[in-house]
């Protein structure tokens, strides 16, 4: 299956029913189709979009987001999204790592994009809008055909190379195709959540990344898109009681931050039916709350942007009932069209019930890194398997339990410690809003387990406190031997606890980090 022949699908199916809603502005199917065509064809026109071309985008969430991507899909070219919140010299760095001659941004990133501009040799620009001295895409759209550019799909396409919001430092963008991104949409349908005609999910995270991949399922299936221009717990509350949407698609801190919003009990949720969370490790304490105050209404799954979306499945049921206080703890169930290995460190598989690094063979996995070379070697194994570098273990009923990265694992005294069941259990105390886990030098013990908090507003819980928690909690080697009190705890662009920000500078001068 192609990407263009679902979106060819959903425009004829639901042509004149509304596909996009944002701020006071909606397209239905037809108009999204039919702007995506001249999007493609304008940007053939000028010249700059030879078949497998890489194209950057730069693009707050618009009205045009869905369009853009429809339009390098039909255009067949690959599109390398540009995440707003990086720093100039990061995305510099991929736009060269990717060969990028062409930027495509929203207005507001028009100052960015010409300070990439004058950073990239050569680097063509294109606005969504009037932009000064530059070329507008939308007008150059406007002058061209709404019928579909002259170009057959094929499914080896590449369609998107997306850099992965990893923490190690390593530039990688996994490389996906027209056939995988459109099994992704079938993973998702059979999997997560069963679309109907005019359901609406409500979209606060970055469309470039997991809130993109329910784009294509919801059009398939008849869905509308509601794109918030970004996440602010008052406003999303506002969306939430004007727009009505049937499914709410968060991140852990977004959750978090719902919470914590004054007077979010009589926020008005009863239109929604399903909340999906995912991208990272939910804190027990924070799950919980939530249970408490929305009752049974989530779904959460496991997935990277190597094998993007559900690997794993936690279902509403099993948010409930009387296994539900370990299975929180759970990435779910393995989806139905996914397989999963786990293997210990000479890559045998591991005994039953043991640890080990989970591989994921499946039709919506990443073709590999994009210039991957040696690290696609490493990760794309014989037989189609590919690494996640995620520490898992499987219980009898079938539930996979994330236990940690491969290299974020702490070793005190020669024993393993895994830096999240230290987080999920100091989580649970009522003071700590956010907590960090690393280990640091330590001449005694090699890395000593120190946890970084950010206490709770309105609560000061000591360090003798937390750490006493901790051992209740825990075996003694994996108790924290110290705590540290921090204002905030650093996160990536897409809101991914930071672990090696906090560690790496502790280790700074020395010949080894472990």
């Amino acid at each position: 299956m192609l990407i263009t022949e679902l979106i060819r699908r959903g425009a004829v199916t639901y042509a004149d029913e509304v596909a996009i809603r944002h701020a006071d502005q909606a397209l239905t199917f037809r108009e999204t189709d039919r702007l995506s065509n001249r999007l493609a064809t304008a940007l053939i026109a000028a010249g700059v979009a030879p078949v497998g071309a890489r194209i950057s985008l730069l693009m707050s969430n618009s009205l045009h987001s869905i369009p853009m991507d429809f339009a390098c899909a039909k255009a067949r070219l690959t599109r390398v999204p540009l995440n707003a919140r990086l720093s100039a010299r990061e995305q510099a760095q991929m736009i060269a790592e990717a060969g990028v001659t062409t930027l495509v941004f929203t207005l507001d990133q028009a100052e960015r994009a010409v300070e990439l501009a004058q950073a990239c040799q050569g680097l063509g620009l294109f606005a969504l809008g009037p932009a000064e001295g530059l070329a507008d895409l939308l007008a150059l759209a406007a002058g061209q055909s709404g019928d579909p550019p002259d170009r057959r799909a094929e499914p080896d396409d590449v369609a998107l190379a997306l850099y992965t919001s990893g923490t190690t430092g390593r530039l990688k963008a996994a490389q996906h195709t027209q056939a995988s991104w459109s099994a992704m949409a079938a993973n998702i349908l059979a999997n997560l959540i069963d679309v109907q005609p005019g359901d609406m999910m409500l979209h606060a995270a970055s469309l470039i990344h997991a809130s993109g991949t329910f784009i294509l399922p919801y059009w398939v299936r008849g869905g509308v898109a509601g794109v918030l221009p970004g996440f602010a717990p008052e406003a999303y509350c506002e969306a939430v009681r004007t727009w009505r949407p049937k499914a709410l698609n968060l991140v852990p801190t977004m959750v978090g931050m719902l919470l914590d919003m004054p007077g979010v009990q009589q926020a008005d949720f009863s239109s929604v039916e399903s909340i999906i969370y995912g991208a990272s490790p939910m804190p027990r304490g924070t799950i919980l709350k939530a249970l408490d105050l929305w009752g049974p209404r989530f779904r959460q799954y496991y997935g990277q942007s190597e094998a993007p979306l559900c690997i794993a499945v936690l279902g509403k049921a099993d948010h409930v009932g009387p296994k539900a206080e370990a299975r929180l703890m759970s990435c779910g169930r393995v989806s139905v069209d996914c397989e999963v290995r786990l293997v210990d460190e000479n890559g045998d598989d591991a005994p039953a019930g043991a640890p080990g690094e989970i591989l994921v063979r499946a039709p919506f996995a990443m073709t590999g890194y994009l210039n991957g070379g040696a690290l696609n070697r490493e990760t794309v194994l014989p037989g189609g398997w590919i690494r996640t570098r995620d520490i898992g273990r499987l219980d009898e009923d079938g539930y996979l339990y994330l236990v940690d990265r491969t290299s974020d694992m702490i070793v005190s005294g020669g024993y393993n410690v895994y830096p999240r069941e230290v987080e999920d259990v100091l989580s649970g105390h009522p003071g700590v809003r956010e907590v960090v886990v690393v280990g640091l030098p330590d001449d005694k013990w090699g890395e000593a387990v120190t946890a970084f908090v950010v206490p709770r507003p309105g609560i000061e819980p000591s360090a003798d406190d937390l750490m006493a928690f901790a051992r209740a909690g825990l075996a003694a080697y994996k108790a924290p031997k110290s705590i540290r009190f921090i204002e905030e705890a650093p996160k990536s662009a897409v809101g991914k606890l930071l672990r090696r920000a906090v560690r790496d500078p502790f280790w700074v001068g020395r010949e080894r980090r472990i």
